[in-house]
């Protein structure tokens, strides 16, 4: 469980890089284009944060248990 807890830290800091710094290759995918025009840019990157918030919460979770 230890492992899966640092794995969903990992996770979590990786979407909030993708946040932040909106990579092409992956702000291009068609999923995240549909969150575009659904939420518009700024909604997608609260969207992500709060994405990122649930796995780390999670991953201090299973670490703390």
């Amino acid at each position: 469980m230890k492992f899966l807890g640092v794995l969903l830290i990992v996770y979590a800091a990786a979407v909030v890089g993708i946040a932040i710094v909106k990579p092409e290759k992956i702000w291009n995918i068609k999923k995240i284009e549909s969150f575009r025009k659904v939420l518009g840019d700024k909604g997608t990157e609260i969207f992500f944060y709060i994405w990122a918030g649930i796995f780390l919460v999670l991953g201090v979770w299973l670490l703390a248990r």
